[in-house]
């Protein structure tokens, strides 16, 4: 008789404080050191304050190459230009996907002087083939990320991949091949649980931005509010929230290739990486 192997909780992050671009506060939960544990996923930073001041100052014009960013508007709203053409403005719900790949310089800055300033912004690896390939962005307003209420009442904002439980199955507004990424916007009201398919060798992570969130495996665990949990394989994962709960499901194929990152460049090899910046310094970005 074979058992259910149940994705546990390997280790648990609570993320630094720092400030990027001009001055803008956040958090930077996942970045630096020790990558290889979250491939191919590189950063994640939180950024949420009401204070225009930890804001204003935005991201002016900066450069990307060898990855992709996922940009999560929760509340706010932020104007994305760059070197390319490309222009969009998040709005509440909505998502930016740029990838950077041979490269792109752009700027984010905030279309707000008030009020609230909460999303996130996920830094997801290229495949070596890929990271010389052509740059390109595009913008997701709310109404185009596909959303479903589960069997047991829990909310999914199913922006890539593909969610699946039971006989639910939805497919996301994006699509990636290689590193075949799931990000899923979950909201569990009180009591409610959740038991997504996930592909088998896929990393698994979780960040709780509201409430608490339990890992129901062969030992039970619970992530606090502004925790992300790295989660072991397996063929199952139960997910539970006695009071309810707001969380980032983040799954995506690791790339097991060597990651050479400077700042705003992630190659494979010290080379391209100074390569990366004699291009960018000589305007062959554009």
């Amino acid at each position: 008789m074979s058992y259910p192997h149940y994705r546990d909780i390997l280790d648990l992050h609570s993320g630094r404080a720092t400030s990027d671009g001009a001055g803008v506060r956040l958090t930077r939960i996942i970045g630096g050191a020790g990558l290889e544990r979250f491939d191919p996923v590189l950063m994640l930073d939180a950024f949420d304050s009401f204070d225009a001041r930890d804001y204003i100052g935005g991201f002016p014009a900066h450069p990307h190459r060898g990855f992709e960013t996922v940009t999560v508007m929760i509340e706010g709203r932020m104007r994305h230009e760059d070197q390319l053409g490309h222009r969009g403005l998040l709005e509440p719900g909505g998502v930016q996907w740029m990838t950077a790949a041979r490269g792109i310089v752009h700027s984010e800055m905030p279309e707000q002087e008030q009020g609230r300033l909460f999303g996130f912004q996920l830094w997801l690896n290229l495949p070596a083939a890929d990271k010389m390939g052509p740059a390109g962005y595009r913008d997701f307003a709310p109404g185009e990320i596909p959303q479903l209420t589960s069997a047991h009442g829990v909310g999914v904002r199913v922006i890539a991949g593909r969610f699946k439980e039971g006989t639910q199955e939805q497919a996301g507004a994006v699509q990636r091949p290689h590193t075949e990424p799931q990000l899923f916007d979950l909201s569990f009201p009180a009591g409610a649980c959740l038991m997504p398919d996930l592909p088998r060798g896929h990393n698994v992570l979780l960040h709780v931005f509201e409430g608490e969130l339990t890992v129901r495996g062969q030992h039970d665990q619970t992530i606090p509010s502004g925790q992300l949990a790295r989660l072991s394989d397996g063929d199952n994962l139960h997910l539970t929230s006695a009071n309810g709960a707001r969380a980032l499901l983040i799954a995506a194929r690791p790339l097991h290739e060597p990651i050479v990152q400077y700042g705003p460049f992630v190659m494979n090899s010290r080379e391209e990486i100074e390569q990366a910046l004699d291009d960018y310094r000589n305007g062959r970005f554009a």
